[in-house]
């Protein structure tokens, strides 16, 4: 994906009440800022912010927050909140690699990681969001039966998370290589715009669910 600048991006995102700046700050008082105790469910690398913009609607008794690191991207997910705003969705700008620095052990509910940057030379493998490297920050934030979703269009990609899983702890509880045939699990679906993008393609979507 090429991203352009976008001229007053990093303002426009500075500005935000609902981005959180000093996210460090926020660890282990989630819940505070959001105002309730309800559960928090987080997506690492939310991109344009469709996919946890209608999830957020859908369910408005649980807690989001979304995760991008740039500025151009993260920007349009505020214009969304301007056409219709969620009152239980926040925001951070910052690097997956951090992600322990803000969250609290067990302090997540679920996570949900959506056409991640498959970095496909092999030296760039710890860089991929379901890596076991990543899999081990998940492990510390996420509640004990807490549950990771994970879509692609990347069989490359996919393989590669699904040979993760055993050395890092974790199993499936739900693998699919063909999401958009499975009936069931579709009434549930929510796309993001790569997956309406690849889907109208006829690329076909994997999906796993994973717990520890």
């Amino acid at each position: 994906m090429r991203l352009r600048n976008i001229q007053g991006a990093r303002d426009t995102i500075a500005e935000s009440p609902l981005v959180i700046h000093e996210p460090e700050k926020a660890k282990g008082n989630w819940r505070e800022l959001f105002g309730n105790s309800n559960p928090i469910r987080i997506e690492i690398g939310m991109g344009k912010g469709k996919f946890i913009h209608e999830l957020a609607g859908r369910n408005p008794g649980i807690n989001y927050v979304g995760i991008e690191k740039y500025s151009s991207v993260l920007l349009r997910a505020l214009q969304k909140m301007d056409e219709e705003m969620r009152e239980n969705l926040l925001f951070i700008r910052m690097e997956a690699e951090d992600i322990g620095e803000v969250f609290a052990p067990g302090e997540v509910d679920r996570i949900y990681l959506n056409f991640s940057d498959p970095w496909p030379k092999d030296r760039h493998a710890k860089r991929r969001l379901p890596s076991k490297e990543f899999l081990a920050r998940y492990d510390r934030i996420l509640k004990k039966d807490g549950i990771l979703e994970f879509k692609t269009d990347n069989r490359e990609l996919f393989e590669f998370a699904l040979e993760e899983l055993p050395e890092a702890g974790w199993k499936a509880d739900f693998v699919t290589y063909d999401l958009h045939r499975d009936g069931e699990k579709m009434k549930s679906n929510i796309m993001t715009e790569y997956e309406e993008k690849f889907s109208l393609k006829g690329n076909p979507i994997y999906k796993y669910e994973i717990k520890r």
